[in-house]
């Protein structure tokens, strides 16, 4: 048997999984997560630049729908409660977009992959700037707008948030992150500007 192949093929596999970005060391600091990934801080500031959703909004999201796992997926469904039958979701990558809104946001013109960063933090910033036109939801309210994000807009506009109580505390909680995202970015702008090359 020629063992060629298959060391090939293993080293391969072991270099595809060491080009997928691990999640930021310090998820709580934006500007430690700017730090580590500087090309997230310059992804970003195009999104907010594009669709005019902040930076720490969009930031924030991304952090309570994936943890910036780049392949993240939703918790697997059971049938008769042990037997693994799909995902609760089609939900995938950074953002967690599912595949109907990742379709309507191709189908707008827009390309890539939902586990590519800059990809996934565009996304959010299409989906909020369409949140604000439909609904008038402000970009900067990040309650509201993680709500619909959720919920989508149609289930936003029929309040079915308002029987889950515990997503309620989660928008609350991700609200809470943009806000903490947002004091750290001001501390820290000026840095990342001079070390993005682009000023």
């Amino acid at each position: 048997m020629k063992q060629g192949p298959v060391w090939a093929l293993i080293l391969m596999l072991v270099m595809m999984a060491g080009c997928a970005t691990a999640p930021p060391r310090d998820q709580n600091n934006l500007c430690n997560i700017f730090r580590e990934y500087p090309d997230w801080y310059e992804d970003s500031l195009e999104m907010q630049q594009k669709y005019g959703t902040p930076q720490n909004v969009a930031m924030a999201i991304m952090k309570q729908e994936s943890s910036f796992v780049h392949d993240a997926l939703p918790p697997r469904d059971y049938l008769l409660w042990v037997i693994p039958w799909g995902r609760v979701s089609s939900a995938y990558g950074y953002a967690q977009a599912q595949d109907p809104v990742w379709g309507e946001y191709k189908d707008a013109g827009n390309g890539g992959s939902r586990d590519n960063f800059d990809d996934a933090i565009m996304f959010i910033g299409w989906y909020t700037a369409g949140t604000q036109r439909q609904l008038g939801i402000s970009k900067w309210d990040t309650y509201n707008q993680y709500l619909a994000y959720h919920e989508g807009r149609g289930g936003f506009s029929r309040g079915s948030y308002r029987s889950k109580p515990w997503l309620m505390q989660v928008a609350r909680k991700v609200e809470q992150q943009s806000k903490v995202y947002g004091a750290q970015l001001k501390q820290c702008k000026a840095e990342l500007e001079d070390d993005s090359g682009w000023f």
